[in-house]
């Protein structure tokens, strides 16, 4: 399926100087920069209407301009994997998002991914840059996502998580008491040591807010609710172990399980067999990009962290 795009964006003050190719992936970030270099080679992406060299520098003002046909991107194929579509429209879908399941093909991860199952569920989405994904969740964090079914519902999409504009609330359970909400606002990027994690860097990271308030406390842990401002990997994990206060479950971030000093040996197992990090995304909202209506969509927390909840109150329940 081929499909044609029209778009153009001015060139802001912070890209003068900047190569037209580079330039072009900021103002156009729902297509790959290969893709924008052979865009500007074949001129079907122009400047102020005439054709220009990847390496040409833009200046304030000029007008990027794409016209282009889309092909298939072709390096991904459509598997037949059970997907859970919270909502469905001809722009956009909603899923709730199991643990295990990886969102895009990897080193590691060639297949069987929720843009593999998004292939074979809606086949014309091959043309959406990642089959429509604009954002992730980590492989074992379950709740919703929002994919783009097309590239005016990608763009617009796009265009809202960079102002800002989506809504995203999540469930996780933490070790340690806490005495309330509060913000992290601080920055995160790679970490200098393990280049597989994220940490907080106060120099190169990318700004970072995430926004947590206290659903319930125990004696030893809490059920927390998280915002976010921002949308880094690995955010919310990463600022919680930051307060040292890790998500439970989370081996990356926490380490080995932490037992609370006299946890009943019910606890124990449960803390020590708990899968994954103890997170969820519960609430999603935007805006729909062909109406413009607010959209909002809540789903119940999985089996596995009703299960550790339901542990934790019996425990409360044993000690008071």
């Amino acid at each position: 399926m081929t499909e044609t795009i029209d778009q153009q964006r001015d060139v802001t003050p912070d890209l003068t100087g900047s190569r037209l190719d580079q330039a072009a992936s900021r103002l156009f970030p729902d297509f790959s920069r290969s893709r924008l270099q052979s865009w500007i080679k074949s001129g079907e992406l122009t400047v102020n209407g005439a054709t220009r060299r990847p390496r040409d520098p833009v200046e304030e003002g000029e007008t990027l301009v794409l016209r282009a046909q889309v092909e298939p991107e072709g390096r991904w194929q459509p598997e037949e994997i059970t997907l859970d579509i919270v909502y469905e429209d001809s722009e956009l879908l909603v899923v709730n998002k199991p643990a295990g399941l990886v969102v895009h093909p990897g080193a590691g991860n060639p297949t069987g991914t929720l843009l593999n199952a998004l292939l074979n569920h809606c086949p014309g989405i091959d043309v959406v840059p990642r089959a429509g994904i604009v954002h992730r969740l980590d492989r074992d964090t379950t709740g919703l996502m929002v994919v783009a079914k097309t590239l005016m519902a990608h763009a617009d999409l796009v265009d809202q998580l960079q102002s800002r504009q989506v809504h995203r609330e999540y469930d996780a359970v933490v070790f340690g008491p806490l005495t309330g909400g509060g913000t992290v606002d601080e920055p995160i990027g790679r970490h200098p040591q393990a280049r597989t994690k994220m940490a907080v860097v106060q120099i190169g990271g990318k700004e970072a807010v995430t926004h947590y308030r206290l659903h319930k406390r125990y004696r030893d842990h809490c059920h927390i609710r998280c915002f976010l401002e921002t949308g880094r990997t690995h955010q919310i994990r990463v600022h919680m172990a930051h307060l040292k206060h890790p998500l439970v479950g989370d081996t990356t971030y926490a380490g080995r399980p932490r037992l609370p000093k006299g946890a009943s040996a019910d606890l124990v197992e449960v803390l020590r067999g708990f899968p994954r990090q103890a997170l969820h995304a519960r609430r999603l909202e935007l805006e729909h990009p062909a109406s413009g209506d607010t959209m909002v969509w809540e789903v119940d927390l999985p089996e596995d962290i009703k299960q550790l909840l339901a542990a934790l109150d019996a425990e409360e329940a044993r000690q008071s």
